[in-house]
């Protein structure tokens, strides 16, 4: 039978699976990750609102009813177009596994743009294990406000910086304000959480710039209403344990003084896009994701397919909705190219 693998276990490749589930292939996944990760809420597990067992399905339980899926737990480190074979290592070893069609939807990592040490005092929010990070240093800089007996460091540990005004910077913005001046408002004796600063700062001239001007205005002006300041066109150059340092455009340096720094600025594609363009002759853009062809195909290779985060097409942005189509549009020319029919760009897809 047809063998088709799928690389990733996010929106796209769970639902490129998923959508073949009466086709007349084998499908294999494999991935790095035992669960399926509801990415999105990711922010609502950092702040309490959700356990982590509930945004993150065990993707066999996901697929168990599902005869013609196999899951395999590994890390990919390599793709041979050539050969058509797929590399994974796992603790166990190194598995090869071919391939007839191919489904690439290994997502996005976190961007540091070149300042990976920021890494180390402002968590990025990709993984569970970043959300239960940011969840421990969130609630305990209330617990260290609460035994601190200077004010202006009491203020340091009460201040909140938010990196990143796109969808998820402005969800957890959002959130932790909510914590802050709603849900924690009472539960402390010696200080008053409605007075915690959740400041949310990017370079770029809007909050959710990717959005339109309407919707972006908006945002913006929801943000301010339930206390989150928001900071634009202000750089991050420097973060530290204490506080971040900021320049202006009009080049002027400051630094916000604070003890919480979240990052959700930036993402950088899986590297197994930037093996795919040096095979194929094909082209990343500046986050590393790969320039696909209108039918979501790799130039010059109709068996691969690339969707969600690793994708490049028509300025599509990297969330969930568009990973889910691309995984589900995948799988519906994979079924018609075995029915023997032409494949029709953008039927039933994205486009």
């Amino acid at each position: 039978r047809h063998q088709v693998v799928v690389i990733g276990s996010g929106f796209g490749g769970l639902w490129a699976t998923e959508a073949l589930r009466k086709a007349p292939v084998d499908v294999v996944m494999i991935s790095g990750t035992s669960h399926h990760l509801f990415q999105p809420l990711l922010y609502q597990v950092a702040t309490g609102v959700l356990s982590e067992g509930e945004v993150a399905p065990a993707t066999r339980e996901v697929l168990k009813k599902q005869r013609n899926a196999t899951v395999l737990l590994g890390r990919v480190t390599e793709i041979d177009i050539a050969a058509k074979m797929v590399t994974s290592v796992s603790p166990l070893g190194t598995t090869v596994t071919p391939y007839d069609t191919l489904i690439v939807a290994a997502g996005a990592g976190q961007s540091y743009f070149g300042n990976d040490q920021f890494s180390e005092f402002a968590p990025g929010m990709k993984s569970i294990d970043d959300a239960l990070e940011l969840r421990g240093r969130i609630f305990g800089c209330f617990e260290l406000a609460e035994l601190c007996e200077d004010p202006q460091e009491q203020e340091e540990w009460l201040t909140f910086v938010v990196v990143g005004a796109g969808p998820t910077g402005v969800e957890m913005a959002g959130q932790i304000s909510e914590l802050a001046h709603r849900t924690l408002r009472r539960d402390f004796r010696r200080i008053d959480t409605t007075k915690a600063k959740i400041i949310l700062l990017d370079a770029a001239p809007a909050v959710l710039g990717a959005f339109g001007d309407k919707l972006s205005a908006a945002a913006r002006d929801q943000l301010q209403k339930i206390g989150v300041d928001v900071e634009l066109n202000a750089k991050v150059v420097g973060v530290d344990n204490t506080g971040v340092d900021i320049v202006d455009a009009d080049g002027n340096e400051r630094r916000i003084p604070c003890r919480c720094k979240v990052w959700a600025a930036g993402v950088s594609a899986s590297p197994l896009g930037k093996q795919l363009a040096e095979q194929s002759g094909g082209e990343v853009d500046r986050a590393g994701r790969v320039q696909v062809n209108e039918d979501l195909t790799l130039p010059g290779h109709p068996e691969i397919f690339v969707v969600g985060d690793m994708m490049a097409l028509n300025n599509l942005p990297g969330v969930a909705q568009v990973a889910m189509q691309g995984g589900k549009y995948a799988a519906g020319q994979i079924v018609r190219r075995l029915r023997g029919a032409l494949a029709e760009v953008g039927a039933d897809g994205i486009l």
